[in-house]
This record gives C-alpha cells, sequence and structure tokens, in this order.
C-alpha cells in the first residue's frame, strides 16, 4: 500500500472546506477503483486563521480519521504554509491544492497517472486563461512572467499553479531548501526533476474571498525575483554607469558653450530637476541593494518558517 497525502494550506476559509471535502471524496473513490493499493489522508494547514477555519477541520476529523491538520500560532503567509504541509506529510505521493476548489479535484487521476505510470516525478497544472480576473490584475501577472524568465536562469511557466503532485524524492528535495524567503514557484523549477504539465481553463472560487490583494500579489513578485536573480543589481550597476556618462557628456557641453560662446550658466529650475532626478535615481538603486541586504538579513537570523499551535 501506498500513501497519498492531499496538502491544503488554509486562511480565513471556513465556508469553503466542507465543498472541498465533498468534492475529494468524490474524486477519492474513483482513486480506490482505479488504484485500490493507494491510500490517502487529508493535511490541512491553519494558517492562523481568526474566523472558523480550525473548528471546521477539527469536526472534519471526528468523522473521518484520514483529516490531519497543524494550527500555526500566527499568519506566516501560504510559503510557510506550503512548506510545513512538505514537512509533515507521510504520504508517497504529495499534492498541494488550494481549498477553494480553484486546483480543479478532477485533474488529480490524471497528475497521479503521470507520476505513478509514466514515470514523472511531478505533475504540475497551469491556466491557460485568467477569465474572471481583474484585467489590470491579469496584466501584470503576464508582465512578471515575462521579466521573471528574462531575468533569472530559473524557468517560471506562465500561469503556474501551487497546484501539483510529487513523489517522495522531490518532496525531500525541497525540505532540504529550508530558506526563511521562500518563493516555491521558483523552488520547484530549481530542484529540477521531470515534470509533465496539465493545463486547465481558470475557475472561480467556490466560497468565500480571495486573500491575494493586488498589493499584496506585487510583493509577492518582488520576493519571487529577489530569490532566483541577481539582475536588478546589475541594472543599477548599468543605470548609474550610463547617469555618469551622461553626466561627464553634459559637463563638457557646458564647458565648450562657455569657451566658445560666454554664455552663462543658468536656469535653476532646470538644475533642479537634474538633482531630483538623479536623486532620485541613486535611491532607487539603493531600494535594490537594500532588500538583497534585508533578505540575507532575514536569512542569517535562522527564525522558524512557522511555528505550529496545534497539531495532530
Amino acid at each position: 500500500m501506498k500513501l497519498l497525502t492531499v496538502v491544503v494550506p488554509c486562511y480565513n476559509e471556513e465556508e469553503a472546506i466542507p465543498f472541498f471535502y465533498e468534492e475529494m471524496e468524490k474524486i477519492m473513490v474513483l482513486f480506490s477503483e482505479k488504484w485500490p493499493e493507494i491510500t490517502f489522508e487529508y493535511l490541512f494547514i491553519d494558517d492562523g486563521s481568526i474566523d472558523n477555519t480550525l473548528y471546521t477541520v477539527k469536526k472534519l476529523r471526528t468523522k473521518d480519521e484520514k483529516v490531519r491538520y497543524v494550527s500555526f500560532s500566527r499568519n506566516f503567509g501560504k510559503e510557510a504554509g506550503i512548506y510545513a504541509g512538505l514537512e509533515k506529510a507521510k504520504g508517497d505521493f504529495v499534492v498541494i491544492m488550494d481549498v477553494d476548489l480553484q486546483d480543479p479535484p478532477k485533474l488529480l487521476p490524471e497528475m497521479f497517472q503521470a507520476i505513478y505510470e509514466e514515470g514523472y516525478d511531478s505533475s504540475a497544472t497551469r491556466r491557460v486563461t485568467r477569465k474572471g480576473e481583474p484585467p489590470i490584475r491579469s496584466f501584470f501577472a503576464r508582465c512578471f512572467y515575462k521579466i521573471m524568465n528574462r531575468m533569472s536562469e530559473t524557468e517560471i511557466v506562465d500561469g503556474a499553479r501551487d497546484y501539483r503532485i510529487m513523489n517522495r524524492k522531490m518532496v525531500d528535495a525541497i525540505i532540504h531548501m529550508s530558506e526563511y524567503n521562500r518563493f516555491t514557484k521558483g523552488i520547484y523549477s530549481w530542484v529540477g526533476f521531470k515534470t509533465k504539465w496539465i493545463e486547465f481553463e481558470n475557475v472561480e472560487r467556490v466560497a468565500g474571498e480571495t486573500k491575494w490583494s493586488f498589493w499584496k500579489l506585487f510583493l509577492y513578485s518582488i520576493e519571487g525575483i529577489i530569490s532566483f536573480t541577481t539582475a536588478p543589481l546589475t541594472f543599477s550597476i548599468m543605470i548609474g554607469l550610463l547617469m555618469s556618462i551622461a553626466a561627464v557628456f553634459v559637463i563638457l557641453f557646458i564647458i565648450i558653450r562657455k569657451w566658445l560662446f560666454g554664455d552663462p550658466t543658468n536656469g535653476w529650475p532646470s538644475m533642479v530637476c537634474i538633482i531630483v532626478f538623479i536623486g532620485g535615481i541613486q535611491l532607487f538603486c539603493m531600494g535594490i541593494l537594500g532588500e538583497y541586504l534585508a533578505k540575507t538579513y532575514l536569512e542569517t537570523k535562522k527564525r522558524p518558517i512557522y511555528i505550529s499551535r496545534e497539531e495532530t
């Protein structure tokens, strides 16, 4: 017998959990018919929810021993939830899913077949449409993937979801990457292994509201860029070099104009604009450097990725 662990990160998802459980139970019946040697368990990660998420999970556990949970002492974020799920999973195979059913459970048999019968180490999903999302969010998401893949040697597939199933070998490799600043989409790609991609159209939430605002997604994208490329540092160097060269040419122009035409240097408003512009560039480059230093600072603290308050 082999075990499949379904890792489900949750944050204020009391409304969605019953729908998710009901849908997954239907899929697991199909699993039992096709692969009777496969058993499974649910591992809910309560990411410091302030609603009745934990109570709902406990209620499920009273009627189904396959349900396990880990409850954080506070909200540590989805990345911490994914890491905790992988670390606590007992299965020979591990799948990560969102509880809101935006990760269609009906794809799970096809994903499992890719690993169990076709020889892949991982089977991952990507959205080919973003129907239902605000247009501006879709636009910036596509821009992020294009920028990320141009700047980094680690490929991030456009539309990739956290929804994927992995064998134990790949799960152990990810667990060993115990960095504090995590960007799991990049980690999946960085560790390698043979992955099959399955495409699907966007699905709207079954219940509740998304916890990802535009600002949170923006910060998450910055996290991804800084985690897997140092190109912004090179970019800041190039900006500084170009600004220095431009300044030399401007100085030569002023000197030659003064020498040939005796034209006094005037126009303090333009000078103020130039000073402000150069100062802005300097602060921008310092900000890039500061982000990298901040991440290094957090890594050197060696703080735990999450703290468990209660678990089965």
